[in-house]
């Protein structure tokens, strides 16, 4: 295998990094709907922690894609 196949590969491989943070954040947002449903009094400090942990999980996606665009280059 040369240099430039090896490269594609890695950067390929690299999409299951930005599929990981899509599934992570469909988790995310789903317990938060379960937990607004049960208790929707609790809603808006659901909400802020929602959105922490899905700009976290979109943060490692954004990376993964970032270590994908510079192995090509």
């Amino acid at each position: 295998m040369d240099a430039e196949s090896a490269k594609l590969l890695a950067a390929g491989l690299m999409g299951f990094g930005i599929l990981g943070s899509a599934i992570g954040v469909g988790m995310i947002f789903n317990a938060f709907l379960q937990g607004v449903a049960r208790n929707p009094a609790a809603a808006p400090k659901l909400f802020t922690n929602a959105l922490i942990g899905a700009a976290l999980a979109e943060g490692l996606g954004v990376m993964a894609f970032a270590v994908a665009a510079a192995n090509l280059f």
